[in-house]
C-alpha cells in the first residue's frame, strides 16, 4: 500500500472489541447509529469543511456497494499543507513512518513499474498475514487506485478504491473511497465505537493531518515555504 491507510478491514480484530452479548442487539441499533455518526451521502464537503469544527472536519458516510455486495465508504478531510507537498507525501511508498500508525506492524515496498506500485501490509490486529496492495499512480490528476491483491488470503472477498487530491484555500482536500467485503461487514460498517469503520477512518484522517505536518519540511521544495 502507499501513504494512505487502505483500511485492512480485519473482522477478527473487531470481533475482539465486541462484548459477545452485543451483536443482537446491534443489528438493531446499529441502523439508527448508521444516520447519526455518519454524514449524509449529499452533503457539500467541499463546504462543510470550510464553516465547521471538531470531528465534523473530517465527513464519512457509507457508499452505494460493489453489485456484488458488501460495504462501501467515502472519507473526506483536509490536510494543511499545499496539495503538491502531500502528493509527494502520499506516494513515497518506500517510507518508514508509517510504523508509527498505531494499526500497522509491518510495511515493505516490493517494486514499482512505471505507474504501478506493489507494497505488503501487515497489521496491529488480526491475521498474521501479508495484505499485498497494487497501486496505480495517476500523477497529473492527483489519484491513487488500489486494489488487494491477496483477499480470500486475508479474509475477504474483495477490497479496491482510489484516493483523489484537491487544492483549497486551506491546504489540500483528501478524499478517499473503498469497496470491499467479508463475513461480518454490515455490522463491522455501521458500529459507531471503538473497532467500528468509522473508530478507524477519524483515526486514519487524523494520524494523516498529525504525521503531514510533523514531516510537512522532507517533502516540500522550499522548507521556508
Amino acid at each position: 500500500m502507499s501513504t494512505a491507510m487502505f483500511p485492512p478491514v480485519h473482522h477478527t480484530a473487531f470481533k475482539k472489541t465486541l462484548p459477545q452479548w452485543l451483536p443482537v442487539v446491534l443489528l438493531a441499533l446499529c441502523w439508527v447509529a448508521g444516520g447519526r455518526f455518519l454524514s449524509a451521502p449529499d452533503a457539500d464537503a467541499a463546504d462543510v469543511l470550510r464553516n465547521v469544527s471538531g470531528n465534523a472536519e473530517v465527513l464519512i458516510h457509507q457508499l452505494e456497494p460493489d453489485p456484488r455486495g458488501g460495504r462501501a465508504y467515502q472519507l473526506v478531510y483536509i490536510v494543511p499543507v499545499p496539495i503538491d507537498v502531500f502528493w509527494r507525501f502520499k506516494t513515497d511508498f518506500d517510507n518508514d513512518f508509517l510504523l508509527n500508525n498505531k494499526y500497522i506492524r509491518e510495511h515493505r515496498f516490493v517494486f514499482r513499474s512505471g505507474d504501478t506500485v506493489i507494497t505488503e501490509n501487515k497489521y496491529t490486529d488480526g491475521p498474521d498475514v501479508s495484505f499485498k496492495w497494487q497501486t496505480t499512480v495517476f500523477e497529473q490528476t492527483y489519484r491513487l487506485e488500489f486494489v488487494l491483491l491477496n483477499p480470500k488470503e486475508c479474509g475477504q472477498r474483495f477490497h479496491y478504491g482510489h484516493i483523489t487530491l484537491s487544492p483549497t484555500a486551506q491546504g489540500t482536500q483528501v478524499t478517499q473511497a473503498a469497496y470491499f467485503d467479508f463475513w461480518g461487514v454490515s455490522l463491522w460498517a455501521n458500529y459507531p465505537w471503538r473497532g467500528g469503520m468509522r473508530d478507524f477512518l477519524l483515526y486514519t484522517a487524523r494520524w494523516e493531518q498529525d504525521t503531514i505536518v510533523r514531516l510537512k519540511n522532507r517533502y516540500t521544495d522550499d522548507p521556508g515555504e
